[in-house]
């Protein structure tokens, strides 16, 4: 199959590697000095024996692009220009995979279709969310730190589609299972990285750490406003349950820094507002009080600010 992974940072350049090496022919869009390394040397995942994945970069897509699906791994913040850059460089409408982080993702990247001329874009959206974690080594070279899930979700206008990218990424090494409310599934999602990525950001420690006081008890008080939100929307999710999945995924991928971590230390502008503060207007809007939510959000800012987080 012919693929674009739009926005190969750590997880998109992890899920280029294995696609590339399981027989896919694959292109990815990444910042400058990621697609010079993998040019000159290959895609290479850390720890692995074999050769770097060698693979076409850029770092913008060309019109007339032609490919059977595009994978979409930007920040959250990217999602409506990234959408719009897809329409306009694509020769014709192909599925487009959304894996960013966050609520409302699908409406945002069929903003961006709509803006670059493609109609009824919804047609071409499947949403999914994961839990495999990657980290950037450097420019080139991406680490595996752990392993997690592929939930794919349906689009009635893509019929067959959400199993035949089962296939394809199970035959590529990542558990995936296909989902009937892809919607609980990016809330369940999004609860638990409102629970890691601020904490772990906040006091620049890897997922593992979360199992100890104090970062246990504050990732907990975000869970439970989370949880309240998220059942204000409509989606009730019952806490124990939900702090399972939380520390699940914390041990999973203890040695790994969040996104939200590797954001900072990278003096890049973070998903706190996609994440938190998504949940946090949503609970506000049906009277619920997330004071761990504010503080949270306020800190990852004052982080950013810190850091001389890009805009």
């Amino acid at each position: 199959m012919r693929i674009v992974v739009f926005g190969a940072g750590a997880v998109g350049s992890r899920f280029a590697a294995a696609l590339a090496r399981a027989g896919s022919d694959v292109t990815i869009v990444a910042r400058p000095e990621h697609v010079a390394s993998v040019t000159a040397e290959g895609l290479q995942v850390d720890g692995d024996s074999r050769p770097p994945a060698r693979l076409p970069a850029v770092d913008r897509l060309p019109k007339g692009t032609s490919t059977e699906l595009v994978l979409l791994t930007v920040k959250s913040y990217d999602v409506e220009t990234a959408g719009t850059a897809i329409a306009v460089a694509l020769d014709r409408p192909s599925p487009v995979l959304a894996l960013s982080n966050g609520l409302g993702i699908e409406e945002r990247l069929a903003s961006g279709l709509t803006q670059g001329g493609w109609t009824a874009p919804e047609a071409w959206v499947l949403r999914g969310v994961h839990t495999i974690p990657a980290r950037m080594v450097r420019p080139g070279v991406v680490a595996e730190t752990g392993r997690g899930e592929m939930v794919l979700g349906r689009n009635p206008a893509l019929d067959g589609w959400s199993e035949r990218l089962q296939t394809l990424f199970e035959t590529a090494g990542f558990p995936t299972r296909v989902s009937d409310d892809i919607r609980r599934e990016t809330w369940k999602k999004a609860l638990v990285n409102a629970a890691i990525n601020p904490v772990t950001a906040d006091h620049g420690i890897p997922n593992g750490r979360l199992v100890e006081e104090p970062w246990r008890g504050q990732a907990l008080a975000l869970l439970r406003e989370g949880v309240l939100a998220a059942a204000s929307a409509g989606y009730p999710f019952d806490l124990a349950d939900a702090e399972r999945s939380v520390f699940g995924v914390a041990r999973a991928t203890a040695q790994n820094r969040s996104s939200m971590l590797e954001d900072l230390d990278r003096h890049r502008r973070t998903e706190i507002d996609a994440i938190s503060g998504v949940l946090l207007s949503t609970g506000r809007s049906h009277g619920v009080a997330m004071p761990a939510t504010v503080r949270a959000i306020e800190r990852i800012h004052t982080r950013e600010r810190e850091r001389g987080a890009e805009p």
